[in-house]
């Protein structure tokens, strides 16, 4: 198994991974929406405002991983959102998801990044280090339909500061439909 950033020429097949794993889990209309989420984000988001990082088997994408800039009004925080992820159907339940997020966070914390936050399923998330986290100590971008998927973690094995200013994400996730 190889872990690595994503590529480029590698958009398409990235689509067409969360539109598979999305679908066969959530429903057609639901993978349709996260393919088209990780393409827009993959393509119209600053370079500086983006990570991603795919795990391949045997030379095939099996699961990826898309990371963005989150800022806040007041405060320097170098802070960045995961999501979405996506592991193939065949290769869930492996732990092959929670390795490419490690991996994402240890390429993250190399370039300075200390925050990061998600959007999802606690009992998923916390197995690498999220916390759940009120809106209280962090305002998410929009107002979050599902509050107690908000979660966060320091990658310096700090706490997550009081950050009370709003945030704001990168304009391909700047939808409620996603919150």
């Amino acid at each position: 198994m190889e872990f690595r950033k994503y590529k480029n020429e590698e958009i398409d097949k990235i689509e067409a991974l969360f539109v598979k794993t999305f679908s066969d889990s959530e429903g057609e209309a639901e993978g349709k929406l996260i393919g088209e989420l990780a393409s827009a984000l993959l393509t119209k988001t600053n370079s500086e405002d983006l990570y991603a990082y795919n795990a391949l088997a045997n030379g095939q994408i099996i699961a990826s991983i898309i990371f963005t800039r989150l800022e806040f009004e007041k405060g320097k925080f170098n802070a960045f959102l995961l999501s979405p992820v996506a592991v193939l159907p065949e290769y869930q339940g492996r732990g092959i998801g929670q390795k490419l997020i490690n991996f994402g966070h240890k390429a993250l914390k190399k370039k300075g990044i200390e925050l990061v936050f998600t959007y999802g399923d606690i009992n998923f998330y916390s197995k690498v280090g999220y916390k759940k986290i009120s809106e209280e100590i962090v305002n998410a971008p929009l107002k979050l339909s599902y509050p107690e998927g908000w979660l966060g973690q320091n990658l310096n094995n700090g706490e997550i500061p009081v950050i009370t200013s709003a945030s704001y994400c990168v304009e391909a996730l700047n939808d409620p439909k996603y919150w």
